[in-house]
């Protein structure tokens, strides 16, 4: 597993930009908002009442299909 549930919604964002829509299908979408900035993907996944333990699975099904960061380049 890549990503955890302690991870920040924005390093998860900023490392794995392909995430953003995974983060939008579960109505997470407000990546500028001040919360993002400091919360974890649980505590976010918590606030809007969704399922932290399906969020994760989808977020590394995700990250793990780009291979690695996403921009490419394999890492």
């Amino acid at each position: 597993m890549v990503i955890t549930k302690e991870m920040g919604i924005i390093e998860v964002v900023q490392k794995y930009p392909q995430t953003t829509d995974v983060f939008r299908n579960y109505g997470m979408g407000c990546f500028g908002c001040a919360a993002a900035r400091y919360e974890n993907i649980e505590q976010g996944a918590l606030a809007h009442g969704i399922d932290v333990e399906a969020l994760i699975a989808d977020l590394n099904k995700v990250a793990a299909s780009e291979g690695g960061c996403g921009c490419g380049c394999g890492c």
